[in-house]
């Protein structure tokens, strides 16, 4: 009887600590995950580099007088590591590549290869080009023209003698501008136009000449591959060890214009629907730059960050700063594809459409939109009431719209 109850007391001791410990356990099991969610939560966003600059060579066959991305060294990663790293980008949330340089077409096949990686292989919603151009051959374009959204070509300038005084060839550049425009729109890519204004430039008057680029025509209702999507006009900027002194490849110093002469140059330009004006302020620090060497670029004067190969996307980021607000505000994020522009511009016409149609039941009587009302002086009177062209409704702002104008999100927010 007695060894009945000492054995009753153990099992009974037993799984009452048995049970204790449980609780104890799963309390402090319970206690961490929280801290866990909470710190989680608590945490602030990780950077998405949403749109990278991707400078794989300094090496250029051009002298312009204010480059901020000097021929400082003539490295190139190899194939490989540049795969690896845009894997890398694209999985932690980039959704455009930009290649440049230096000059990117020094490198053609390489290029070429990357260009298409970004696109079939990692399925990238933009790749674009910066170029000057000067190497661009068509059978290039015509080889890659589907893994290709946007192709960039620097001209400062269409009188040739400023683009030579500039550095930027010597008399062939504008020919070579207007030849690869054609060859955009034969293959289907959009074609971009960057200008940079300096001292030699910012009382130029471009605007004829930007007209004969003719930004976004409609045929059939739908697009001819399109001219120029946009037009990029930077006021020169001065960075400390590439272009600011006699001791750096370049010296800039020269070319540098005031905020009032870049203000003058925008006012006799504003109207072009393609104008994109970008000062020192909102350029300086809101590009994400990734150099030769797979490391984010700082703009603050701090050094660059490890290569991402090393130390990952994420801690590559957090060591550099880059201006997102910058960035937003220069409309960093646009519809950056053919795909994006063609639904941004069926959006805006059909936004327009059901304006006229709600001011028509208003009124009570049909509208004469561009071409005169009913009665009036417009050539189509009432049988052309109301019938806007493709043309017409998308002659406002060429065609061009910022994301946040179409309500387009991409991906997380950025902190």
């Amino acid at each position: 009887m007695l060894f009945a109850v000492v054995k009753f007391l153990q099992t009974t001791m037993y799984y009452t600590i048995y049970h204790v410990s449980a609780c104890i356990l799963c309390f402090y099991l319970m206690l961490w995950l929280f801290k866990l969610i909470g710190g989680g939560l608590r945490r602030e966003p990780k950077t998405v580099p949403l749109s990278v600059n991707y400078h794989f060579t300094r090496k250029c066959n051009y002298k312009c007088g204010f480059c901020f991305h000097t021929d400082t060294n003539s490295y190139t990663a190899s194939m490989g590591d540049a795969k690896k790293a845009l894997k890398l980008l694209a999985d932690a949330g980039m959704k455009k590549v930009n290649f440049a340089g230096g000059e990117p077409f020094l490198y053609a096949p390489k290029l070429g290869s990357m260009v298409d990686y970004t696109k079939r292989e990692l399925g990238l919603e933009s790749v674009s080009i910066v170029s000057n151009g000067s190497l661009i051959r068509e059978d290039w374009i015509k080889k890659h023209a589907r893994n290709l959204d946007i192709l960039a070509i620097s001209c400062d300038s269409f009188d040739e003698s400023t683009n030579t005084k500039i550095g930027r060839g010597s008399g062939q550049h504008i020919a070579q501008l207007r030849r690869i425009a054609g060859w955009c729109k034969t293959y289907g890519v959009m074609f971009k136009l960057n200008s940079v204004i300096c001292q030699y430039n910012w009382d130029e008057d471009m605007n004829e000449h930007i007209a004969t680029l003719n930004p976004y025509r409609w045929v059939s209702s739908s697009f001819a591959r399109c001219l120029l999507v946009r037009w990029k006009c930077f006021q020169v900027l001065i960075v400390a060890g590439e272009n600011d002194g006699d001791d750096t490849k370049r010296d800039a110093r020269d070319f540098v214009i005031t905020d009032d002469q870049f203000r003058y140059f925008c006012d006799k330009h504003r109207h072009n629907p393609s104008f994109v004006p970008e000062s020192n302020a909102l350029m300086a620090k809101s590009y994400l730059i990734l150099d030769e060497h797979l490391r984010f670029l700082d703009r603050t004067g701090k050094a660059p960050s490890k290569s991402i190969l090393d130390v990952g996307v994420d801690a590559a980021l957090a060591s550099v700063f880059w201006d997102k607000d910058g960035f937003k505000e220069r409309g960093g994020v646009y519809a950056w594809n053919q795909d994006q522009v063609e639904e941004a511009d069926q959006i805006k016409t059909k936004a327009k459409d059901e304006q006229l149609m709600a001011l028509k039941n208003q009124l009570g009587f049909d509208l004469g939109g561009n071409k005169g009302g009913c009665g009036g002086g417009g050539s189509g009177g009432c049988d052309n009431a109301g019938t806007d062209t493709p043309e017409d409704n998308n002659n406002e702002r060429g065609g061009l719209l910022d994301m946040e104008d179409i309500g387009f999100v991409f991906g997380e927010p950025m902190s």
